[in-house]
């Protein structure tokens, strides 16, 4: 059943959307196309009417009339639109970089909190970053200006894996000294057994895994599990394994398949931002949620079985 009264429309906006981020544009300025999609189209929809004026007329030593009417202060042709971008609460869950693309959450109006709650969680993200061997630019991006051209035939697969498995492990150490514990400790299985270890340090970039799924020299492909990253760390992180390769490198694409439990099968494409399909988005992250609540309290049952 199609609805068609804006206020219905307006009241289930309240909750997660999850958007697919394009490459070269800013969050501020999606945040700022979903916001007028939203209020275009509800105004275009059946808002409620003008609210109603109680007049009472006559002389107050006689006979009063009271009469009931528009109150043409309440009116769109007065007043304006019923619905405002102003008046339109929506902030995003996490920050993706200009030339980022991929999981782009926002909390819109009372699901801004349940935003919150998941920044402040930190949950996890996977990236597919892509890069190029045998030049390194001023930027570590494709975009900048080519500072250093190397020879990048020696670099084989194995060489990439071996470097790769070393990093991961050098992360996983450290996330462990973090937190002052040893990592032959039965402290260390427990909290491992939880999930990911994470820093207290919300600025401290982590690693929990990295692999390279796509060799075709020069051309490379990783997949990153990590937390606490920016866009200039994973372009960095690139330059860093360029180097450690005997070689250099630079990024040339990142995109983000993950953020919690939230993947790019349900993210809703540029195509899809109407209002219809945010509704039909924010109801299915509701249940999503629900379902991953659930998993996680099922995970907590298991793991306080296996202590007792």
């Amino acid at each position: 059943m199609l609805v068609t009264d804006a206020r219905v429309i307006w009241n289930s906006l309240k909750g997660i959307a999850c958007i697919y981020k394009p490459a070269d544009v800013g969050v501020r300025q999606i945040r700022q196309t979903i916001i007028y999609k939203i209020c275009s189209e509800l105004n275009q929809m059946e808002c409620r009417p003008p609210i109603e004026r109680v007049e009472i007329e006559g002389e107050t030593t006689g006979e009063l009339t009271v009469r009931v009417g528009t109150n043409l202060a309440d009116d769109v042709k007065v007043i304006g639109p019923r619905y405002h971008q102003d008046d339109f609460v929506c902030s995003w869950s996490n920050y993706l970089g200009r030339r980022t693309s991929g999981v782009l959450l926002f909390g819109l109006r009372g699901g801004t909190n349940i935003s919150k709650y998941i920044r402040e969680n930190k949950p996890t993200r996977a990236y597919r970053i892509t890069g190029c061997l045998g030049q390194a630019t001023d930027t570590a991006w494709k975009d900048g200006r080519v500072v250093e051209r190397t020879t990048w035939k020696h670099v084989k697969y194995v060489h990439m894996e071996s470097l790769l498995s070393a990093m991961q492990a050098a992360h996983q150490r450290k996330m462990f000294e973090l937190c002052g514990v040893n990592m032959q400790s039965q402290l260390a299985y427990e909290l491992a057994a939880k999930g990911p270890i994470r820093p207290a340090d919300s600025k401290i970039p982590m690693i929990y895994g990295i692999k390279c799924v796509e060799f075709e020299p020069p051309n490379f492909t990783l997949e990153i599990h990590c937390m606490n990253e920016y866009e200039s760390y994973l372009c960095h992180l690139i330059h860093e394994i360029g180097m450690k390769l005997h070689s250099s490198a630079h990024c040339t694409g990142i995109r983000c398949l993950r953020h919690g439990c939230f993947t790019v099968d349900d993210a809703l494409l540029r195509k899809h931002w109407t209002l219809q399909g945010i509704v039909s988005n924010v109801e299915h992250c509701k249940q999503l949620l629900k379902k991953n609540s659930f998993l996680v309290k099922q995970k907590e049952a298991a793991l306080q079985q296996i202590r007792g």
